[in-house]
């Protein structure tokens, strides 16, 4: 893409050093003349900001290792004792734990930015693929690193996360098991973690290199999605590119300062300020906020797929849903490039944005908390007063003909004349058969906005009736509730239909505007019609 070097060295040990070592001809090629599309905008920044966030990650984390200590009883003192004695600690360790979430705030816009602008479509499907992959490894060391403080969220966190790689077909079981060091979470495993998190990093960096080495090979894309075609097409990368970057990052260092003085803490759980234990679960287990998505597909999965139970096909779905970008190149079937030309497109991906956020959204909640629901919570309550009960016993030849054996007990007490009946299982095949006879029926409903309330009236009335009858027989009724694991159902839908359907039928379908036939004329037309 870059053509010929335009490299010249000019002193003695340039030339001598470009001979042996062309590094500086590298650089220059690279960092300086390469060709960059004039019409980039800021959305194109995003890369150089996740490079920063990389090097902060890195030499932030040897610093940290340096005084972490990987074992289950030192873990959560060594990092607050780094908190607190060493110097500038807190400092580092802030900049660590915050620049976690904004590489993934980089990574997540660099991303969408790709999916509308197209640049995943030939002839950058390796690029695309290796950025995938960093993506995966960022999202595997992330999940690491959450660990290593060793504090309640951390330590179920990695056992949510380790139960649910045993649930992978055929091999999840002994992953589960190498990835544990044992049949438990326990010291084995925080070795582990420790040194996959110190080791991944550095394997990060080496696919960044690959992805650069691939965008320098294919060129930049570019927000028209047309190649260039003339010099006029394009500008040197320094100082047009390197410029808008720097202003650019600098903005996002503000950012990143902002929360690392003023709200350290904003983005991590308070649960992980208590030190790990094993025999108290916490109420509610969330992983970080960059991971909330793909955790809102796991739960969305309430329910068996012929075979596959519900676990298994939450895992899978989980992990299809970060696999399908990797094939991405292949699906979207659309020649038109960038979606600014597709108009079908554009609103389509607006749409999966959203979704894509309230998945995060939902991977927060509660899965059972109600959303809407189609009307009240309700009960009857049904008792006699005055009547005379009799016990017998029921005994099934067997446990399968259990359910059959009561029913028959039941309507011959009634047709003996029994005004109501109970039965109490036992055992697999006894039972105790309450019958009450003569008396008044006596019966009353209670409504309720929720399940709570609904319970609280049933006990009230249950403890006012008191001995007065021989039972009380509860009915009750639950109106149609749309949940939050209801609601991540649909967008879990919606975001598999985004890239297996609608993306492969809008390309063959959808008719596009006119895409400009050079990068440089509707730039410069532009800039000509205004001065």
């Amino acid at each position: 893409m870059s053509g010929p070097s335009t490299y010249e060295p000019k002193s003695g040990f340039t030339r001598w050093l470009d001979r042996r070592l062309p590094i500086l001809r590298l650089s220059h090629d690279s960092f300086v003349a390469f060709p960059t599309p004039r019409n980039i905008n800021y959305w194109w920044t995003f890369g150089a900001m996740l490079s920063l966030c990389l090097v902060v990650q890195i030499v932030s984390g040897i610093v940290l290792a340096m005084h972490y200590q990987p074992n289950i009883h030192d873990a959560f003192a060594s990092v607050q004792r780094i908190q607190r004695d060493v110097p500038y600690g807190w400092l580092i360790q802030g900049i660590h734990a915050v620049g976690a979430s904004m590489f993934f705030l980089a990574a997540y816009v660099h991303m969408f930015r790709g999916l509308y602008y197209g640049s995943y479509k030939a002839p950058r499907e390796v690029l695309w693929i290796l950025g995938c992959l960093i993506y995966a490894l960022m999202i595997a060391t992330g999940f690491l690193g959450y660990t290593l403080p060793w504090g309640q969220m951390s330590f179920w966190g990695a056992t949510v996360i380790t139960n649910i790689l045993g649930a992978i077909p055929f091999v999840g079981e002994s992953i589960q098991v190498w990835i544990r060091g044992g049949g438990a979470i326990d010291q084995p495993t925080l070795n582990r973690f420790f040194s996959l998190h110190y080791l991944l990093p550095f394997v990060i960096a080496g696919v960044v290199v690959l992805h650069v080495w691939a965008l320098h090979e294919v060129g930049q894309n570019n927000p028209t999605g047309v190649e260039p075609k003339t010099k006029d097409d394009t500008v040197p990368f320094t100082p047009y590119a390197t410029i808008k970057d720097l202003f650019a990052t600098s903005l996002f260092m503000l950012l990143f300062a902002v929360f690392v003085f003023f709200m350290p803490r904003a983005l991590g759980d308070p649960a992980n300020f208590i030190p790990a234990n094993p025999v108290q679960t916490p109420n509610e287990i969330f992983p970080e906020w960059y991971l909330l998505p793909f955790y809102a597909i796991l739960r969305a999965f309430d329910f068996n797929i012929g075979p596959i139970d519900s676990r298994t096909a939450g895992v899978l779905a989980m992990f299809a849903s970060i696999g399908v970008l990797f094939i991405l190149p292949w699906l979207d079937t659309s020649r038109v490039r960038s979606m600014r030309y597709r108009p079908a497109a554009k609103q389509f991906f607006f749409i999966f944005v959203v979704v894509a956020i309230l998945l995060g959204w939902c991977g927060h909640q509660n899965p059972g908390t109600t959303l809407a629901k189609g009307g009240q919570f309700s009960a009857t309550l049904n008792w006699v007063t005055g009547g005379q009960s009799a016990t017998s016993q029921i005994v099934a030849p067997s446990a399968p003909e259990f359910q059959a054996t009561s029913d028959a007990a039941e309507a011959q007490a009634r047709a003996q004349g029994a005004a109501m009946t109970s039965v109490t299982r036992e055992g697999s095949v006894r039972a105790t058969l309450i019958a009450v006879t003569g008396g008044t029926r006596q019966t009353h409903t209670f409504t309720a906005d929720n399940a709570d309330d609904l319970e609280a009236q049933i006990t009230a009335a249950k403890a006012h009736i008191g001995g007065s009858a021989p039972f009380v027989q509860v009915i009750r009724n639950t109106p149609f509730l749309f949940t939050v694991t209801r609601f991540a159902q649909l967008l879990t839908f919606y975001y598999f239909l985004f890239f297996l359907v609608i993306l492969p039928i809008l390309g063959l379908r959808e008719t596009p505007n006119r895409v400009p036939d050079t990068i440089a004329k509707p730039v410069l037309g532009e800039t000509q019609g205004a001065s």
